[in-house]
């Protein structure tokens, strides 16, 4: 049986590292006002942190993995409420730009620690199952928290939607302290780190699948505004994203069906999908009764994604799943500021070719996941592989009385 009490309040520090992260996006145009610097300028508030997320993941990652991961956890909610805290008060904008590179160090760490956590403490046979519910705060900060942050920037200032966040981290915190159970940390003796996460077999082809299909989404989502205005259905962009939202959640559910029983065919399910609905935006041309049924599809395949890669990654990875969530944080966040980059030459010099070098770009996660074994599915699956060959059960140090055996 899932340990759903503990693992909804991890659901709920997801969400608010998602928020964090994406929000700024649609409150740019109110915070460039307010500092009196440009949109573009106000934009590295976006790009910073990603960049940071991307580069500060795997160091932090190894500095914290010798820590007790509860105290970790309980500190980087903490981190929130700070963060969003001064962002909502401070009234210059270098102050923001550093409280924002800050909170982008604490989600990278985010991102590795609850993916490993979660699947500790739940019974391995159910370990995919229970990194759906947690990752489900994802999907569920594009469909209701973004636009509801969005709204509530354009009604009151976006200064309240950042204290809003460091409001909700307070209580979060005493939930997390209250209910989240500890996970001992690997013991030193077989701790491993990112050189011995990048021999495991496969762990290759995991993080070319990761940077393939972030890089593809990317390119795209970044620019679907213009996408749309070149269709001249500009004022579908709010609906679009809803709708891209809403499916994002529902591929979350039906991924955490299928993840435990088909690890390596649902990454690849994920990237034909997005490859195939990305086209249909092309080639709807902007008509509604086209249009949104590609957007539902496109997130149906997103919302599943992040939390399938995380799974295959702590499936093989073994003891070295600290390390190796870290590089999957840090090769999904690159590509993220890769994908806007490249979709920004691309919308400059070949604007017509935007969506459909997303969608061939969809090629390389879908090759990747190939490459990662035609009929090892009970391979992947294993609870806690042990990639240097210890009798060991994997992450969960022997006598470890948190994990469930």
């Amino acid at each position: 049986m899932l340990p759903l009490r503990s693992l909804l309040p991890l659901s709920i520090v997801v969400l608010l590292g998602c928020l964090t992260e994406v929000l700024p996006a649609g409150l740019l145009l109110g915070m460039s006002a307010d500092f009196d610097v440009s949109p573009a300028t106000a934009g590295h508030l976006v790009t910073g942190y990603a960049i940071t997320t991307a580069l500060t993941a795997i160091p932090l990652t190894a500095l914290i993995s010798r820590l007790p991961r509860k105290a970790v956890l309980l500190a980087l909610v903490l981190g929130f409420a700070v963060t969003n805290f001064v962002i909502a008060v401070s009234p210059w904008y270098s102050v923001v730009l550093v409280a924002r590179i800050a909170s982008g160090a604490i989600t990278g760490v985010m991102w590795s620690l609850v993916a490993v956590y979660a699947m500790r403490i739940a019974p391995p046979a159910l370990s995919g199952r229970a990194l759906a519910v947690v990752m489900a705060g994802t999907p569920l900060g594009f469909a209701v928290g973004v636009p509801a942050g969005t709204a509530l920037g354009d009604l009151v200032g976006w200064r309240w939607s950042f204290a809003l966040m460091g409001a909700v981290a307070v209580p979060l915190f005493a939930w997390v302290a209250a209910v989240v159970p500890p996970v001992a940390p690997e013991p030193a003796a077989r701790r491993l780190g990112v050189r011995a996460a990048l021999t495991v077999p496969r762990m290759g082809a995991v993080l070319a699948m990761v940077l393939g299909f972030s890089l593809a989404h990317n390119t795209v989502y970044t620019y679907l505004g213009p996408v749309l205005a070149g269709f001249g259905r500009q004022s579908l962009l709010s609906t679009a994203l809803l709708v891209f939202g809403g499916a994002a959640v529902a591929g979350i559910l039906v991924v955490g069906g299928a993840l435990d029983r088909f690890p390596r065919g649902v990454p690849a399910l994920c990237a034909v999908t997005a490859a195939v609905a990305v086209a249909l935006v092309q080639v709807s041309d902007g008509e509604p009764s086209r249009l949104l049924p590609a957007m539902a599809l496109w997130g149906l395949a997103f919302g599943g994604a992040p939390t399938a890669f995380q799974a295959v990654t702590a499936m093989i990875a073994g003891r070295t799943a600290d390390a190796a969530q870290s590089l999957t944080i840090a090769s999904w966040n690159g590509a993220v500021a890769g994908g806007a980059a490249l979709g920004g030459l691309v919308l400059d010099t070949v604007p017509g070719a935007l969506v459909w070098t997303s969608a061939a770009l969809m090629a390389l996660p879908l090759l990747s996941a190939v490459r990662l074994g035609v009929g090892r599915e009970r391979l992947l699956s294993a609870p806690h592989p042990d990639p240097v060959g210890s009798p060991s059960s994997g992450d969960v140090p022997q006598g470890d009385p948190t994990h469930p055996r």
